[in-house]
């Protein structure tokens, strides 16, 4: 009888009322938000000058058309780096859980390093690194 009174219990605990203070401070957070940037909207400065509607590019003067080529180096540098980011990321769980991954998880990292070894030295041996292009 006593797991009868178990499932009585939460489903009798997991009603719709106790979710109602969280629905509260939602719509609380959400109406604090919309009157903020209603507030500063409508007290905030209104002087629209040519250097406040001018397109911001880092503090960088404009100059050409936005549509020029970029060189390809830049996209393998983020590549590159994106990559370097994962690998660390892969690193992490081995270095908290190494005792309890022993020898085939040594064996696993050891394989996960000669393949990006591999991709690495392919990468330098293409050039991608060289700026002097």
């Amino acid at each position: 009888m006593s797991w009868l009174n178990f499932l009585a219990d939460v489903n009798t605990s997991n009603s719709a009322d106790n979710y109602f203070p969280i629905g509260i401070q939602l719509v609380f957070a959400a109406g604090f938000v919309l009157t903020m940037i209603a507030v500063s909207a409508w007290l905030g400065p209104k002087r629209k000058t040519a250097d406040k509607l001018e397109t911001f590019a880092s503090g960088i003067e404009n100059h050409g058309e936005a549509r020029q080529p970029i060189a390809i180096k830049y996209f393998l540098v983020a590549i590159l780096f994106v990559l370097f980011d994962v690998e660390v990321i892969f690193f992490y769980p081995y270095a908290v859980n190494f005792r309890e991954l022993g020898w085939a998880g040594f064996s696993a990292v050891l394989m996960f390093v000669a393949f990006f070894l591999t991709g690495f030295i392919y990468i330098i041996k293409k050039g991608a690194l060289k700026w002097e292009d």
